[in-house]
């Protein structure tokens, strides 16, 4: 594995295999303790419904409400001890901003999150109640990267990626690992896709496992740019910022050092509409009882939009999170139709 998350290089890998199965074991060790063992949720409504064995590893009960802490924090936790009395930095507008802000928090550091000033105020306050410091940007005339990799080398900080780095996708792998560890063998996994290290540590960990296993992504299909780039056989990238209701999949393109891995392991992408997903964040929370953000329902829907083809016989669907306001939760259950 590369090195630590850095101020100037945020990693980059040598060899086909950036991450590995030990890798992903080792982040499980270091996250024992720090982040939940979150459970896996099982439903005989949902297997009748789509004609299946489900399992819903249920990450919108880990901590800040996504999968994200899982990363940030196997990356904090392993940066040296100068490092982390100086700080981190981290741009994000969601999940990642929460959980490098708590990470940091838990190991005794401090953080600084590049966010954009149009950052629902609920998404801000949270990164501030774990301690953060915001530094704000306009999305639409400013480069988040460009600013974070700027404040990371005035203020001697380790910039924190939300993706691209072995260290955040191996933590981001222990997901699938648990939800393996309490299910045996699974005929197939879904996972969600946005900058891709989900997915990417989710495939490295399900087929190291079990070789046989198909690991299946799923995008919005207004953000299908991992989907794209499969199809060209190298990364491609959208035109504009996808519009989709999963914000959290709004990528243009997939990072460099998770589509290395994720065209070697994924079985394939798969897309669904915002109708899609809609539908699949009503069934969780009248059939499921579990509340699911747009982005962390894609899999769901992918399922119950009859999207897998061949239908598994056993199937593993990661919900990635659950990050929603009540009053966003309402205005997309009225747009679905069913609504009063």
């Amino acid at each position: 594995m590369s090195s630590s998350p850095s101020a100037e290089d945020p990693g980059t890998a040598s060899g086909n295999e950036p991450v590995t199965l030990a890798d992903i074991r080792a982040a499980a060790g270091r996250l024992k303790g720090a982040a939940h063992r979150t459970p896996v949720l099982r439903s005989r409504t949902l297997d009748r419904l789509v004609g299946a064995e489900t399992f819903l590893k249920c990450e919108n009960f880990q901590r800040v409400g996504a999968f994200k802490f899982r990363g940030a924090y196997n990356a904090v936790s392993q940066l040296p001890p100068a490092q982390l009395a100086n700080g981190v930095a981290a741009y994000s507008s969601g999940n990642h901003a929460q959980a490098v802000a708590l990470a940091a928090r838990e190991l005794g550091s401090r953080a600084v999150i590049v966010m954009p000033e149009d950052t629902p105020r609920s998404k801000m306050d949270a990164t501030a109640d774990y301690g953060a410091e915001i530094v704000t940007y306009d999305r639409y005339t400013e480069d988040r990267e460009v600013i974070g990799k700027r404040l990371a080398k005035e203020r001697g900080l380790a910039l924190v990626p939300p993706y691209e780095h072995p260290h955040i996708i191996a933590g981001q792998g222990t997901a699938a690992l648990e939800l393996l560890e309490e299910t045996g063998e699974l005929d197939a996994l879904i996972v969600p896709v946005g900058g891709g290290g989900l997915a990417a540590g989710s495939a490295t960990a399900a087929k190291a496992l079990h070789p046989d296993i198909r690991v299946i992504g799923v995008e919005p299909e207004a953000g299908d740019d991992t989907r794209r780039s499969l199809a060209a056989g190298g990364r491609v990238s959208l035109d504009e910022v996808p519009r989709t209701i999963a914000d959290g999949q709004a990528a243009v393109t997939p990072g460099e050092l998770t589509f290395s891995v994720n065209r070697r392991l994924l079985s394939g992408v798969e897309v669904v509409s915002d109708e899609d997903i809609r539908a699949a964040m009503r069934l969780a929370f009248e059939r499921l009882k579990i509340v699911i953000e747009p982005s962390g329902a894609t899999g769901l829907a992918a399922l119950l939009a009859a999207r897998i083809d061949p239908l598994p016989r056993r199937v593993g669907i990661v919900v990635s999170g659950g990050n929603i306001g009540i009053r966003r939760f309402v205005e997309l259950m009225r747009e679905d139709g069913h609504g009063g």
